[in-house]
């Protein structure tokens, strides 16, 4: 049965950090590129960053790059997101997708809430 299962969120203050953990199971983990989406309230459900399975090369957006890395851990099936200086509009719902799964539009996990506040 596949599944994602993501863990490693909750509350911090502004400029603290988290580091968010996507473990799988049910399928060859290796061989799919995985991402990290995050949905902020009242917003449409956001790319964040992704990681290709082979090379592992990495690609971010915008609002992210610098303070966040993406990676992988292929021997344990588990996908990471380090989240530095974290702001109140990083404030969301994060979720992992496994590209190639279920679809053209991937499958993803429960998701993670993430609230950045004082």
């Amino acid at each position: 049965q596949v599944q994602l299962v993501e863990s490693g969120g909750g509350l911090v203050q502004p400029g603290g950090y988290l580091k968010l953990a996507c473990k799988a199971f049910g399928f060859a983990f290796n061989k799919h590129h995985m991402s990290w989406y995050r949905q902020r309230p009242g917003k449409e459900r956001e790319f964040v960053a992704q990681i290709l399975s082979a090379t592992r090369a990495t690609t971010y957006a915008d609002s992210v790059k610098g303070r966040f890395t993406i990676s992988r851990d292929n021997s344990e099936s588990t996908l990471y997101l380090r989240m530095n200086n974290l702001q109140p509009e990083d404030t969301a719902v994060y979720y992992c997708q496994a590209a190639g799964i279920g679809g053209p539009s991937g499958f993803w996990g429960q998701g993670t809430q993430v609230t950045v506040s004082n």
